[in-house]
């Protein structure tokens, strides 16, 4: 165990059988580094930023540019339903893991390659194609991580390493949009695809890394049932507490979905979006910064609370963003615009903990892929919804839209109380 695993996740004292607790300090440390990896992979191929700006600069017709964000985020969230089996009869979570971040890996590297080699309609499929494979091996990713981290680290510590990989991975972040946003970084096809290879090679590494887990074997069988469709989406009828937690993190997805409409009513004020984006790009990345660590800590004690504390955030913002789009016509300038999206970001980042960790904490284990497929696939649906108001913000504009999502923010705050304190249980 090295030193800095020890100062990092403390002197395990856990005084449960197994060799999961004299290893969990070295566990912690795989954990954090895999993870800041990839959440750094995943910001610099953003589909809503770089992978947009890419297609344009190269050509590719409008309708693929705006398939980006449907694929990705679709992608990544509704196979997971049919993945839950496969990973709960795996008697190690991590190689599912692992083989998804591999596979990511590569097909960040096939959009690189792309880049460079094509351009016009056969880039932008190609690139699409790509983010497609991507997606669905970041599903798998994500059906098998809750697994792997509740098999490895006790509770009380979980939030902690997500919340520290989140912020040093923004950190990493902050620091290539700073070089951009000073005229240091040319913005060109090249360096993009230069820095998606990057990406794809964190992914490749991650995924190494993640084998060196030390992860009991164990829990293949997971519940005792046919394994058909309706066994699949059970848990959603005979568990209210994950009716309760379904519907508040749908209600609560509009923190996710809000940041291209405050982008919109920056654009509303006579400046360009593309100008300011920049100043955007560091609020958004300082935010989780400064963020990520202190609700990943919260979660610890409460996912309920952060939870209902990110909610209330949300729809006080919203509020504030939506009535002063609504009286000044916009946001005031650079200035207004990065102080919305840093808020706005803020209590994204609770959501985000907040509903990671209650999802794992809440499932026994031979149920937790199975929720965190069913849940994920349920949002999947939902925000596929959410595409919607983005035509009632070409109708009534981006102002009223936030307001909605004030409301709705509001009323996830509230649905999270009726959530049990899972952190509190043995």
């Amino acid at each position: 165990m090295t030193n800095f695993a020890k100062a990092a996740f403390g002197r395990i004292t856990d005084t449960k059988p197994g060799d999961v607790r004299a290893e969990e300090a070295a566990n912690g440390l795989v954990h954090v580094v895999s993870l800041i990896l990839t959440k750094t992979a995943d910001a610099l191929i953003d589909p809503k930023l770089v992978l947009s700006w890419l297609l344009t600069a190269l050509g590719a017709p409008g309708a693929m540019i705006g398939a980006l964000v449907p694929v990705r985020e679709a992608g990544a969230l509704l196979p997971q339903l049919a993945l839950a089996r496969r990973v709960e009869a795996s008697p190690e979570r991590k190689r599912f893991w692992a083989v998804g971040s591999a596979v990511q890996g590569l097909a960040a590297l096939g959009i690189a390659a792309s880049a460079l080699l094509l351009s016009g309609a056969w880039a932008g499929g190609a690139i699409v194609a790509c983010l497609a494979v991507l997606a669905v091996a970041r599903s798998a990713a994500s059906v098998s991580y809750k697994d792997a981290l509740a098999r490895t680290i006790t509770k009380r510590r979980r939030g902690a390493i997500t919340g520290l990989a989140a912020s040093v991975a923004s950190v990493t972040v902050f620091g290539v949009g700073l070089l951009m946003a000073a005229g240091l970084f040319e913005v060109a096809v090249w360096p993009l695809a230069a820095i998606i290879a990057v990406a794809g090679g964190a992914f490749l590494l991650a995924s190494v890394l993640f084998l060196r887990l030390h992860e009991p074997s164990g829990d293949t069988e997971g519940a005792d049932d046919d394994g058909s469709l309706s066994a699949l989406v059970d848990p959603i009828l005979t568990d209210a507490q994950l009716r309760i937690f379904v519907a508040s993190r749908a209600a609560l997805a509009v923190t996710a979905l809000a940041p291209p409409f405050i982008v919109m009513l920056t654009a509303a004020s006579g400046r360009s979006a593309l100008n300011e984006l920049g100043p955007l790009v560091m609020a958004s990345t300082a935010a989780s910064v400064l963020a990520s660590y202190v609700w990943g800590r919260l979660s610890d004690h409460s996912s309920r609370q952060t939870l209902m504390l990110a909610g209330a955030l949300g729809a006080v913002v919203f509020a504030v963003v939506g009535g002063l789009g609504i009286a000044l016509g916009g946001l005031g300038g650079a200035f207004g615009a990065a102080a919305a999206i840093f808020a706005a970001q803020i209590a994204y980042e609770g959501v985000r903990a907040g509903r990671k960790l209650h999802l794992t904490d809440m499932a026994e284990d031979a149920f937790r892929a199975r929720y965190t497929a069913l849940s994920n696939t349920l949002i999947g649906i939902a925000l596929l919804a959410g595409g919607l108001f983005g035509l009632a913000a070409e109708q009534f504009g981006p102002a009223p839209v936030l307001l909605v999502f004030a409301v709705i923010a509001a009323l996830g705050s509230a649905l999270s109380m009726g959530l049990e304190e899972v952190q509190q249980k043995d």
